[in-house]
């Protein structure tokens, strides 16, 4: 559906606002590719599928890379979870397809499922100190954190 017919005065408003008034507010900007990797995450977390539709092929023009994409909707499987991210997942590999970008992608893995544990605990401990070395056998949820979380995700 074209906005832009069936809503004019509303789209005027909000293309002025979302594309020239919030990029452009002084001491606010921010570089492009960071821009909208922040709104494909945003528009994920609040599960606007349509609204991330429109705004992926801009994402791609703006030097966010299909590799970028993947990281940001893979992410998402553990804060909101799997449910939610799959649509998302979904109409990615659509728009990338339509775009003619081949899937699967170049693999981007940093751990093996033998090493993901030990990984995920060393970015933990990293990030959140000492006191993480040990905070991953203190019950499943923490294991799964600390391997699926940060070493299958984070890493």
């Amino acid at each position: 559906m074209d906005l832009h017919k069936t809503d004019p005065e509303f789209i005027e408003r909000f293309e002025h606002f979302a594309f020239n008034e919030v990029p452009n507010e002084e001491n606010q900007q921010l570089e492009g590719k960071t821009r909208y990797m922040a709104i494909l995450a945003t528009l994920i977390g609040c599960d606007g599928v349509g609204a991330y539709k429109e705004m992926l092929p801009k994402a791609l023009e703006n030097d966010v890379t299909p590799i970028m994409v993947k990281e940001i909707v893979y992410q998402a499987t553990d804060y909101l979870g799997y449910g939610r991210m799959l649509p998302f997942l979904i109409c990615t590999n659509e728009i990338f397809a339509e775009s003619g970008i081949e899937l699967p992608l170049d693999g981007q893995e940093t751990t093996a499922l033998e090493n993901r544990l030990e990984k995920g605990i060393e970015a933990q401990t990293e990030i959140f100190g000492a006191h993480m070395k040990e905070a991953w056998k203190a019950g499943h949820i923490n294991r799964w954190l600390a391997a699926n979380c940060f070493g299958d995700y984070y890493t």
